[in-house]
C-alpha cells in the first residue's frame, strides 16, 4: 500500500511533468514572449492597487526610471569594456 508522501511525491511530480509539457509546447507562447508581458506589466504598474491613482502613477514613474537607469548603466559598461577602460 502506497504510503501518503508518497501520494504527494506523485501528485507533485505530476504537476512539474505539466507544467514542462505546457510550456514546451509549440503552439504555447514561448520563453521570450512571456517575460516580455511579465515586464511589461510590472513596468505598467498592474499590480498595485488602482483606485489611488498618485500610487499608481508615481509606481509606473519609479519602475520606468529604474528600467531606463539599468539600460543605461548596462550601455555604459559595455562602452567603457569595449574601448578598453
Amino acid at each position: 500500500m502506497a504510503s501518503p508522501r508518497d501520494s504527494d511525491s506523485e501528485k507533485e511530480s505530476r504537476r512539474i511533468l505539466d507544467r514542462i509539457a505546457r510550456e514546451s509546447e509549440p503552439g504555447g507562447a514561448s520563453f521570450v514572449s512571456r517575460k516580455t508581458d511579465k515586464m511589461r506589466s510590472h513596468l505598467a504598474a498592474a499590480d498595485v492597487d488602482k483606485a489611488d491613482p498618485i500610487e499608481h502613477i508615481g509606481t509606473r514613474i519609479g519602475r520606468i526610471l529604474g528600467f531606463v537607469l539599468t539600460v543605461g548603466l548596462l550601455l555604459w559598461l559595455i562602452n567603457y569594456l569595449v574601448r578598453g577602460g
